[in-house]
């Protein structure tokens, strides 16, 4: 009889949570979501998040309200997230910085796989090699004669520690054989500033963010890190061409607090799925983004794979934070 008692319990236990579930997903969102972005706005990953929030406002009938919270290189804004409600209200828009930086740190502040839920991957960024303009640098070529030729003087930003950019030069600098000082910033557009301005010779970010620059006759891009050129800008060589096998991307993912419930989670990554199939891909991928529909399931196995890679490339080149 208590067997029955037990099983009898279970199940209206069960039948309880599937109808709160099913109510939970049927309601959210009642109220306005807050996107966290954990780097000073003006950057690529500003304008991607600020283009994606816009969309799932459209979509679901709520305001994405977007907060820019730079900081710790993406740990201030990470953190916010990962100690808020785990109620779907408040998310968090970043980049692989998320994932790699606490691989630079002594200790770090958050457990990426334990501390926040993934929802979506939506885009990878090929990045571009960017340079002052009054440089004799032209292509990879001329950047490696020119390190070589002037040994310890050539200066390359990075928009923060771990970062994609950061990675894809410490991987630039040792597949090539030059050396060069690398400056940290507190983000993509201060060190955009000191490049045009002469403070610094060249940045690796994000295509998207040094495109303006370029065509304002600002900056000079060199080159790009993807696989191939990109056919919307086809002059511009890769770098796999001087450097055979050369390629790297940074990428955007979407994330809530761990515990996001399930049905949430599912709901979001809908979403975002259905705003990646909008206007909004046109407008990315003709400045050099791709943009990466799928699963949750596609997310998580995606981010394990750049986390393995990525440690491999902070242990040999010893990228720690300082």
């Amino acid at each position: 009889m208590q067997r029955r008692h037990f099983i009898r319990a279970a199940a209206v236990a069960a039948a309880m949570l599937a109808g709160s579930a099913a109510v939970l997903a049927d309601t959210y969102p009642s109220k306005p979501i807050t996107m966290i972005i954990p780097f000073p706005p003006g950057g690529t990953l500003d304008v991607v998040g600020r283009m994606l929030a816009q969309k799932l406002g459209e979509q679901m009938g709520q305001a994405f309200v977007v907060e820019n919270r730079p900081g710790g290189a993406g740990t201030i804004g990470a953190i916010a997230v990962q100690k808020a409600p785990a109620d779907g209200y408040t998310l968090l828009f970043s980049p692989s910085t998320l994932t790699t930086t606490p691989m630079t740190m002594k200790s770090a502040p958050y457990d990426v796989l334990k501390d926040f839920a993934p929802v979506a991957l939506v885009a990878k960024a090929p990045l571009a090699i960017a340079v002052n303009k009054n440089l004799p640098i032209t292509d990879v070529k001329s950047l490696v004669a020119h390190a070589k030729a002037n040994p310890g003087k050539l200066s390359f930003a990075i928009g923060s520690t771990g970062s994609a950019g950061h990675l894809s030069t410490e991987l630039l600098r040792r597949a090539s054989g030059i050396e060069y000082l690398i400056v940290p910033y507190k983000g993509s557009a201060p060190a955009y500033q000191d490049l045009i301005g002469g403070q610094i010779d060249g940045f690796i970010d994000p295509i998207l963010g040094s495109a303006p620059y370029a065509k304002a006759g600002q900056v000079r891009v060199i080159a790009v890190t993807s696989k191939a050129r990109l056919p919307g800008q086809p002059e511009v060589p890769a770098v796999s061409e001087t450097v055979p096998g050369y390629e790297f991307y940074s990428w955007y993912g979407l994330w809530g607090p761990a515990r996001l419930p399930a049905e949430v989670a599912q709901r979001l990554n809908a979403e975002v799925n259905k705003a990646l199939a909008t206007d909004m891909r046109n407008k990315l991928e003709q400045q050099g983004l791709l943009l990466t529909p799928g699963s949750i399931d596609d997310f998580v196995h995606f981010e394990r794979e750049d986390m393995a890679r990525a440690a491999k490339i902070i242990a040999e080149g010893k990228i720690r934070a300082e």
